[in-house]
């Protein structure tokens, strides 16, 4: 299991990014992390994944658990122990090809759990075989991702987090590699924690839910109960009943905290 227990997060030493954010992540579950822009999701992911300080950031209380052991260290530490994060934006190495970006992601494991996984990649997104030798930087949006996410499969994760991954996509392009993900979690038994905009799919591939706003959790439950909630249809799926709500009731609900819900 993949926990964090009030954790706050600030940027140079000033801003505060996440406040005393609290969540867990089972073991083989999906998860998901939904909020707006600025809401402190991606700083999440970094904060487990052991990168803030490339930005100035630091966790400055709280803790973060994997499997019950403290998750700390270096960002390769972090990796080593199954922990890995697909980065909003992809963030291949554009000028080396595919196979070599993939490589890149098995930079902790032997020779040979790095064949095993090019099998397991070539397997999982076909279309990623053909143009292994290509650049990567000339891919599309949609194969840069399916390269990104088979880079993180390379490291044979526990943990999978994927920040945006369907962020300027075609639809069809985004079923494709939201399968991917589907299949993973079933048939590899890896846990997912995904962060993404777009609440009404989240929710529709997830088992449960975190809603945060201003850098804390306001809300978390089981997906469906999260599909039902009035206000989760009206702020984030866009299924308003009625009249639209006064600005006094979206800050009402704003500062509503799981523990009182």
């Amino acid at each position: 299991m993949l926990e964090l227990r009030n954790v706050q997060v600030l940027y140079d030493r000033a801003i505060e990014a996440v406040r005393d954010v609290s969540l867990s992540v089972p073991k083989g579950a999906m998860v998901s992390l939904l909020g707006s822009n600025g809401a402190g999701k991606s700083t999440i992911l970094k904060a487990i994944s052991g990168v803030l300080g490339q930005e100035d950031g630091e966790i400055v209380s709280g803790s973060i658990l994997l499997d019950g052991e403290p998750l700390t260290g270096a960002a390769s530490d972090i990796v080593r122990r199954g922990v890995i994060q697909v980065p909003e934006g992809r963030a291949l190495f554009a000028p080396l090809t595919v196979e070599e970006n993939l490589l890149m992601g098995g930079f902790t494991r032997s020779r040979a759990e790095s064949r095993t996984g090019l099998e397991r990649v070539y397997e999982l997104f076909p279309s990623v075989k053909g143009r292994r030798h290509q650049i990567a930087g000339y891919l599309s949006g949609g194969e840069q991702q399916m390269v990104a996410i088979g880079r993180a499969l390379m490291a044979h994760p526990k943990v999978l987090m994927l920040d945006e991954p369907s962020l300027g996509l075609a639809p069809q392009i985004i079923h494709d590699i939201f399968e991917a993900v589907i299949a993973l979690n079933k048939d590899l038994g890896v846990t997912v924690l995904l962060v993404e905009q777009n609440a009404q799919l989240a929710l529709e591939i997830t088992t449960s839910g975190y809603i945060m706003e201003n850098g804390r959790i306001v809300l978390d439950g089981p997906a469906e109960k999260l599909r039902s909630n009035p206000d989760v249809q009206e702020f984030y799926l866009g299924i308003a009943k009625g009249e639209r709500r006064s600005m006094r009731d979206v800050k009402h609900y704003k500062r509503r905290k799981r523990w009182l819900s």
